[in-house]
């Protein structure tokens, strides 16, 4: 029955899936936190430059920008990330794209919760010395993050999924080789169902358990 998954790597394609969406997740989540910050900043120049980068890369799709990485990064400027195998490369310039893309979204969920925090805490942290950096990492951002992350689960299962538009600079996750194989073999309904299943079992346990989490871990207010 399953004799068309003879001599593919289906494993190992969605191994590369996962290691996309660690990495990607990982930066994304560091980064994300950082734009937030420049978002709430009392800073105009950070204030401004987090608004725009938010406001940009959020309306640009995602397959642009992962070919900006691979054509433009690596191609006209010589941007090769340390690597000097095309693969390497490629999967490193990809994880890149998908930080750039996704950490836009981290930072909206995270100002979210930012909000959520009653400004009196702000106002008291700054009363009794606390610069605006010791405020944000010591008080409200402890609190922030465990309030969003649901919505950070929501992110994460879409990065997930996001990681098939790697497939368009040549990195050999789980979307590349569906597409070889139904190229090669005449199941395509097969085929689409085994990948399909594939990243059920990826983002469901993920958002089962984030859920429970942020459940456990929500503030009480």
């Amino acid at each position: 029955m399953f004799d068309f998954l003879e001599g593919y790597d289906v494993l190992g394609a969605f191994w590369t899936t996962v290691q996309l969406t660690v990495f990607s997740g990982v930066g994304s989540l560091v980064w994300g936190i950082l734009l937030a910050g420049m978002r709430v900043s009392p800073v105009p120049l950070m204030r401004g430059f987090g608004t725009a980068y938010v406001n940009i890369v959020r309306n640009i799709p995602l397959t642009i920008i992962i070919l900006f990485t691979s054509l433009g990064l690596a191609d006209i400027f010589g941007v090769t990330m340390g690597a000097e195998d095309f693969k390497i490369q490629g999967f490193r310039l990809a994880v890149l794209g998908l930080i750039a893309y996704t950490a836009a979204f981290v930072c909206e969920a995270i100002r979210s919760g930012i909000n959520t925090v009653p400004l009196g805490q702000a106002e008291a942290a700054r009363a009794i010395g606390l610069s605006f950096s010791q405020t944000l990492r010591l008080i409200v951002l402890p609190q922030a993050l465990r309030s969003v992350i649901g919505p950070l689960a929501n992110v994460l299962i879409a990065l997930t999924k996001n990681t098939t538009v790697a497939a368009a600079i040549g990195v050999a996750e789980a979307a590349t080789l569906m597409k070889t194989m139904i190229e090669n073999e005449a199941q395509t309904v097969a085929i689409g169902a085994v990948f399909a299943l594939g990243f059920v079992v990826l983002t469901l346990p993920t958002g089962l358990l984030l859920g429970w989490l942020g459940k456990r871990l929500a503030v009480k207010r």
